[in-house]
């Protein structure tokens, strides 16, 4: 294992609506076992999936709207207000629609926006989804992602195109590292100040990746090259947070013995 290189957290993001755009956060703060705060803690049914509020269980991605799939999602501009549980929506710089996501009529404004733009495009009734402390992730505990823009850069010389990081859709990107360096924290434990996050996996993509995540274009192929060139469709990887605190940034990232 190469010693790790001088690092820092370049930009937090998070997503509270599965398959919908990310928002940039200053900090965060991480408490240990869970997400960033209210990352994918909605998710809109495409169609019906037997998700139970009440029981609620990991169900995987194409039960929902998502970039994978609907790449038409990427050009919507969204935003959720954590004080009054609002949801705005966007298109071509207009207020297409809002709503309260804690609310059944808040839900019904934002279910029938799609089921009426875009009823050729989904599969049955849209609906949200949400039940309190789940999180409607890609795997089936809840984590932190993180890319490497190090291998972001590496990946733009093989598809030979600029490559927008946020086609990842990851939590925390860092500078610093070299292209797949993350691999190698596999199983380690990385600090940023007192905060501590295990990383438990890489992450394989998908599809999604391929849609530029401001216009939809679905314009790169990028799993499939990285199988060619490297072997594995991986980029990224997951951590659990063990240790909780505030995060920025900025804020160097580091790997511990711990």
């Amino acid at each position: 294992m190469t010693p790790s290189p001088s690092a820092k957290i370049a930009g937090i993001y998070r997503y509270p609506v599965k398959g919908l755009s990310p928002e940039p956060l200053d900090r965060a703060e991480l408490l240990p076992g869970q997400t960033l705060s209210a990352d994918r803690r909605y998710a809109i049914e495409n169609g019906p999936s037997g998700f139970d509020p009440a029981e609620p269980k990991w169900l995987s991605k194409p039960h929902f709207l998502m970039l994978q799939r609907d790449e038409w999602l990427a050009p919507l501009r969204t935003h959720f207000d954590d004080a009054s549980h609002v949801l705005t929506i966007r298109q071509n710089g207009a207020v297409a629609t809002e709503g309260d996501l804690e609310t059944s009529e808040g839900r019904t404004a934002i279910e029938q926006f799609f089921a009426s733009r875009y009823a050729g495009e989904i599969k049955g009734p849209p609906r949200i989804l949400t039940s309190p402390g789940h999180s409607f992730s890609d795997v089936a505990r809840k984590v932190v992602s993180i890319i490497n823009l190090g291998s972001v850069r590496a990946i733009e010389s093989m598809v030979d195109h600029p490559v927008h990081p946020l086609r990842f859709r990851a939590n925390l990107y860092v500078e610093g590292w070299p292209a797949w360096h993350e691999f190698e924290q596999l199983d380690r434990t990385l600090a940023i100040g007192d905060v501590r996050l295990k990383v438990v996996k890489r992450i394989v993509r998908c599809a999604a990746v391929n849609v530029d995540p401001d216009t939809g274009a679905r314009d790169l192929s990028i799993p499939n090259t990285l199988m060619r060139r490297l072997g594995h469709n991986d980029c990224g990887i997951y951590a659990e947070v063990i240790s909780g605190g505030s995060i920025g940034a900025g804020d160097a990232i580091a790997p511990t013995e711990e």
